[in-house]
């Protein structure tokens, strides 16, 4: 055999083996640069987050949606706040005094006296903009730790090294990761689970005697449409 032949040869066999192996079925990726898993790549964390509520002057007291978002916004700095209420008043602005008193007011209406707040001034930077009354607070809050949207790498045929090792995309699941931080309506949920609670007792009551009656204490829910709501009430 002459030495082209088995070059051909070689070549031939060298070129079946990388086809193999890349239609294993469980291959290792080496030479990542990050990690695949998205919960690792975005992880949601616990924060003290500043959440504020902007009162604009309108007059010497607050309109009916104003002062309905002042008791909200103090009920839940009751529920859910890691340090104290501070009220930041714009300095230079007509009728800031009594719209401050109307919101004194109002937070002592939610249990929080006047000497709960601290009083402080900012100066406006633009005057021709309405400057609000600021309330704010630190509360635990999720997040991603990482940012959205960023874009490593190209989807396209720029960087054939991660488009060989067949990797997910640096965003991807940031946005669902985003979602689920937002929509937790306790933060401390994603740390540990809730203590149980206490039984029903008149339908664990309802469940023993069944027991001891010898009768199946299953509850039975009817899917042919009777039985409503509607034609129980006589409707």
């Amino acid at each position: 055999m002459s030495n082209r032949s088995r070059l051909r040869r070689s070549a031939a066999l060298a070129g079946l083996s990388l086809s193999l192996a890349a239609c294993a079925a469980d291959r290792s990726v080496t030479g990542s640069t990050y990690p695949r898993d998205y919960r690792e790549r975005h992880p949601i964390v616990l924060a003290d987050t500043p959440r504020t509520l902007d009162i604009f002057v309108a007059g010497p007291a607050l309109d009916p949606r104003q002062r309905a978002d002042v008791l909200a916004f103090a009920e839940d700095y009751r529920r859910t706040a890691r340090g104290p209420l501070a009220i930041q008043v714009p300095a230079g602005v007509a009728g800031t005094g009594p719209t401050l008193d109307a919101v004194r007011r109002a937070l002592a209406e939610q249990g929080l006296p006047s000497g709960a707040a601290s009083v402080s001034t900012y100066r406006p930077s633009d005057p021709t903009i309405a400057s609000p009354i600021r309330l704010s607070f630190a509360a635990l809050k999720a997040k991603v730790a990482s940012t959205c949207g960023l874009w490593p790498q190209d989807l396209g045929v720029s960087d054939p090294g991660f488009n060989m090792r067949n990797e997910p995309y640096w965003n991807l699941g940031c946005a669902t990761q985003a979602n689920m931080a937002a929509q937790v309506a306790d933060p401390v949920d994603l740390v540990r689970g809730r203590q149980e609670g206490l039984a029903d007792a008149t339908r664990r009551a309802k469940d023993v005697e069944n027991i001891r009656q010898g009768k199946d204490p299953s509850t039975q829910f009817r899917q042919d449409g009777r039985n409503r709501i509607n034609q129980a009430v006589g409707n």
